[in-house]
């Protein structure tokens, strides 16, 4: 039987804020499952993890080889399978009609799909998996049509049903062999765009993370004032309520401080409006840090803060629970997955200042002991649910299947029709 090797396909990477993805790699390869990196570009972040600059001497990325490599490729394959390249000219040229770009964009699409098939014919890939459903999915989608392998993709939340008539992802879901859901919310948007016969296909595999959080040494919650909140600085983040909600605590005698580790476009905005209300001083910005030093403010702090408008299933809510350090954040898409309102956190509305400085105060206010509770209860599910490796076995079965046969797979949930 020939040996499984997968190829993931990337938008960019390795990226600061996808570890989940490098932590799935690595549950992979750990478990014996080749896979060779394929990203259509580099990130152009500096990275502070070790782990990130390894992983970018692993990736090879599409864009960097230039235009001629990837005409090369184009017509390397044209000649090679020249109905098989009709098809997925094809199909590029739909994906855009009525897209969310235009057309030219997705022929780009199929010439970068072009190298990568090129990368996985050479390297004996024998499945190709997409994260994000949006044109990673769709250069997957293409470079397996001119391949002949199988794809599949990994969808996270927004980025996917926020757009899902633009982006046609019930084309992509029923051309692929099966789609991965991070979450039972993530998995019910999903349902709502596709046909009833496709809806067997989506299974829910959560990100998961590693034994550098999940068996940390444990240590009780400081009894400090400090927050900490962990994420890029955008708009759909929430981070200025974060800020309006802090300055009311101030202003009511609790002097709290508040580490914002991240960073990104918002960051003036969010500047500008500590100052605007003088609360400076309480407000530190490290900007993008570590796995181990993010890991190090939560430890440090009385609890994470995720304000969010809209998320997906956020890793780093799983990596404070996971160190014993309970969460606050809005009652948003898959969140309620992860924090059980006043049993591993606390619950808000998104964009209520208010009811974010209530819940800051209520952790403020919790004795020793109910904190221990909680951060015991947030260990426990964490384990039980987001263990990277007790994860990549569920998609590794997904990924591997007998003899070519669908798999059912027990422990990944698939969609069950009413």
């Amino acid at each position: 039987m020939p040996e499984h090797r997968i190829g993931y396909v990337l938008s960019e990477y390795p990226k600061i804020s996808h570890t989940f993805i490098r932590r799935e790699i690595e549950a992979l390869e750990s478990a014996g499952i080749p896979v060779e990196r394929f990203a259509i570009r580099g990130s152009n972040e500096d990275w502070p993890d070790p782990a990130d600059q390894a992983e970018a001497s692993r990736t090879r990325q599409v864009l960097a080889s230039g235009l001629p490599s990837m005409l090369g490729a184009m017509l390397e394959v044209l000649l090679r399978a020249p109905r098989r390249t009709l098809r997925a000219l094809a199909l590029a040229t739909r994906m855009g009609w009525h897209g969310d770009r235009p057309i030219p964009v997705h022929w780009i699409y199929l010439l970068e799909a072009a190298l990568i098939a090129k990368w996985a014919r050479e390297s004996a890939v024998t499945h190709l998996h997409a994260h994000f459903g949006s044109n990673p999915a769709e250069v997957a989608m293409l470079a397996a049509e001119l391949s002949g392998i199988g794809f599949s993709f990994t969808a996270h939340g927004t980025v996917e049903t926020d757009n899902a008539v633009a982006i046609k992802l019930s084309e992509k879901i029923r051309r692929a062999t099966f789609v991965v859901a991070v979450s039972e919310y993530g998995r019910a948007q999903m349902m709502r765009w596709i046909p009833f016969e496709d809806w067997q296909k989506i299974h829910v595999v959560h990100c998961g993370i590693g034994a550098d959080f999940l068996e940390h040494e444990h240590t009780d919650v400081p009894d400090v004032d400090q927050f900490v909140t962990v994420g890029r600085l955008s708009g759909e983040k929430g981070h200025l309520v974060l800020i309006d909600a802090l300055a009311r605590l101030i202003a009511q005698g609790h002097a709290c401080r508040l580490v914002m580790v991240g960073d990104g476009p918002l960051r003036g905005a969010i500047e500008q409006r500590c100052h605007e209300l003088g609360i400076e001083r309480f407000v530190n910005i490290t900007g993008w840090q570590s796995g181990e030093t993010i890991r190090e403010w939560l430890i440090g702090s009385r609890a994470l803060i995720l304000p969010s408008f809209a998320e997906g299933l956020p890793v780093v809510i799983m990596e404070s629970l996971a160190l014993g350090r309970p969460v606050i954040a809005s009652w948003v898409a898959g969140v309620p997955e992860l924090v059980r309102d006043g049993h591993t956190g606390w619950l808000v509305p998104p964009g209520d200042a208010t009811a974010l400085a209530n819940a800051m105060k209520a952790c403020l206010a919790l004795q020793p002991t109910q904190m221990a509770a909680m951060a015991n209860a947030g260990k426990t599910s964490v384990r039980k649910a987001h263990d990277a490796r007790i994860e990549a076995q569920k998609l590794m079965v997904l990924l591997t299947p007998t003899n070519g046969a669908e798999t059912a797979v027990p422990s990944a949930r698939p969609a069950t029709p009413l």
